[in-house]
């Protein structure tokens, strides 16, 4: 039995124009060839198995190549270039940092640049994960780098360009090199299968693309490991199955049970998942993204940013069409919150299950929007009357959230602090109108903020002002800011200002302080958003403030604490004859 050796060797790219994604490096390198303005040190820095090493081992083979083609790529065919092969060239000298990043090793390093090359023109030192080095490694190299030989040219290359100093990179010519797409990707592995005799389907092959992650090295450790499993025939079924990856089909049908919500539905596909030995957060992530190319192809501007093979992208189009975009806002931001809470969650089947539950009532919300009721604090729902005339339906063409009429109440009103936290909103430019919540809770605000907004204001009395106050001040928490209020006199003018008097400072800095909370639960209560709030002290209402205020404690004596304590429990002073214990007077 022959040696067998991994795709990722075998294929790797022999010449410039085989470098699959990466053409502004292997262009720019070509054409620094051809001018003859090839730089004397070089770092290539990017993702993993993107091609730094295999660019600049072919830059190193082509520089000491002996009949170049027209395009400067190496011929393959000459005594330097099959030295090279073999890896039997002295010309090039590959180093790895991550084992040898001691000062020691570059000072030898150094030392061979002192030997002039004996075939070719050039040595070509290749220093790989460069940011491995100590910092005395690099201090030490920095020389040598800098002004080096005629006939030495250095080519680094690192994953994290952000670790390696200033000085090393100002010395360098940098190319970045970019996640190789999943489209020429799939075109390399399609070439590849179809030299070794395999049979690959184009979803599958998709597949292998997506969770590569942009690395063509890992994409084609994953295409060995599937023709391994399957042989000469690689279908879709089977590597969703071996890589441990969702098929889209559940995406599509839990959308679907959204829509019609049917949480049942929900319940047994995600039990269905479960007990296909897929954890929860690879669900919760999976449908995030489902929701996410949803969204991207309900604009044709967006489309191609849909990294999907051509048959998902119709099924994608079609549920795209069903779905309101304002739907598909709220799923998402629900499938955000419950990744960013997993973690801490000690019940982690519960807690998906849970964001499932209000995933599968945002179609009902989005129709009607129930009324949240705020006091302090605390959030409490109240089902909205049955209104039929006040429901209107909208086309999905323009999502808009719909307000049923809220039940009216004669005294006490609405009352709701807003939270910019609580809630987000977008607008788009097709629909400058479109109002977006992404909570179960601002849904609800969202719609009763528009129904406000259209109420008329009511002119403002004295006595309306004073009942309000008094709601008011029964509707705050903090007993302190309640005795501030209880104790101020209120009074109102005609220039929408209401004016406080109360009798200390410490009064007046408590009102101004949560004025925010004071005039969010007077103008809901009003109905009037033009309500100003003014405060001043006027020292002939202390005695007032004082009766507002709580009594202080009592402070008892320890004679009077004892006492206390033997009341509750007879058995203190049985154990204080026992050890013969006196009470302090």
């Amino acid at each position: 039995m022959g040696q067998f050796v991994v795709s990722a060797r075998k294929y790797r790219p022999q010449r410039f124009d085989e470098v699959v994604g990466q053409s502004h490096v292997t262009g720019t390198l070509r054409n620094a060839l051809q001018q003859d303005h090839l730089a004397h040190a070089f770092l290539f820095c990017g993702p993993r198995g993107v091609g730094k090493t295999t660019c600049a081992r072919i830059l190193a083979k082509v520089l000491n190549c002996q009949e170049p083609t027209p395009e400067f790529e190496p011929c393959n065919a000459c005594t330097s270039c099959q030295a090279f092969h073999q890896n039997a060239s002295f010309n090039i000298t590959e180093l790895d940092a991550a084992s040898n990043n001691r000062v020691e090793h570059i000072r030898a390093l150094i030392e061979q640049v002192r030997f002039q090359p004996q075939h070719g023109k050039y040595k070509v030192f290749i220093i790989d994960e460069v940011h491995m080095l100590s910092q005395q490694a690099f201090n030490a190299f920095l020389k040598t780098l800098e002004e080096p030989p005629p006939y030495a040219l250095f080519i680094l290359a690192t994953t994290e360009k952000h670790k390696i100093i200033p000085t090393i990179l100002s010395r360098c010519q940098i190319f970045d090199f970019r996640r190789i797409q999943v489209p020429d990707m799939i075109s390399h592995l399609q070439s590849i299968c179809t030299q070794e005799g395999v049979e690959a389907e184009d979803a599958a092959l998709h597949v292998i693309a997506e969770k590569a992650d942009g690395a063509l090295r890992d994409a084609l450790s994953i295409l060995d490991r599937m023709t391994s499993f399957s042989g000469s025939s690689l279908t879709y079924v089977q590597v969703i199955d071996q890589l441990n990856v969702l098929d889209h089909d559940y995406f599509f049908k839990v959308t679907e049970a959204l829509m019609a919500e049917d949480f049942a539905y929900i319940l047994n596909i995600f039990a269905e998942i479960l007990h296909k030995g897929f954890e929860p957060d690879t669900f919760i992530d999976g449908l995030a993204s489902h929701f996410r190319n949803l969204l991207v192809c309900k604009d044709a501007q967006t489309g191609h940013l849909l990294e999907v093979s051509e048959q998902l992208k119709e099924r994608y189009a079609l549920q795209a069409q069903l779905a309101p975009q304002d739907f598909l806002l709220s799923l998402l931001h629900i499938a955000n919150e419950c990744d960013v809470h997993y973690r801490t969650a000690r019940l982690k089947r519960l807690h998906v299950e849970l964001y499932l539950m209000k995933m599968s009532y945002v179609n009902k919300l989005l129709r009607t929007s129930p009324v949240v009721l705020n006091e302090g604090a605390e959030k409490k729902k109240l089902e909205p009357k049955p209104n039929p005339s006040a429901e209107t339906v909208i086309p999905s063409a323009t999502p808009t959230l719909q307000q049923k009429e809220p039940p009216s109440a004669p005294v006490k009103q609405t009352i709701r602090k807003k939270d910019a936290s609580a809630s987000f909103r977008t607008s788009t430019k097709s629909n400058p109108g479109l109002s977006v919540s992404l909570n179960i809770n601002s849904i609800s605000e969202s719609a009763l903020d528009r129904k406000k907004s259209e109420e008329p204001e009511i002119p403002l009395t004295q006595d309306l002002v004073q009942n309000a106050w008094l709601y008011a001040t029964e509707a705050v928490t903090s007993k302190s800011l309640q005795a501030s209020m209880g104790g101020a006199r209120v009074s109102f003018d005609e220039s929408d200002t209401i004016l406080l008097e109360v009798g200390r400072s410490v009064s007046r800095d408590t009102l101004i302080h949560e004025q925010g909370q004071i005039l969010a639960i007077l103008r809901s209560h009003l109905r009037f958003q033009k309500l100003k709030m003014q405060v001043q002290v006027d020292e002939s209402l202390v005695a007032d403030e004082e009766e507002n205020e709580p009594p202080a404690p009592k402070q008892l004596t320890i004679q009077e604490k004892y006492l206390k304590m033997n009341e509750v429990n007879p058995m203190v002073e049985e154990l204080r004859n026992r050890f013969k214990l006196k009470v302090d007077s």
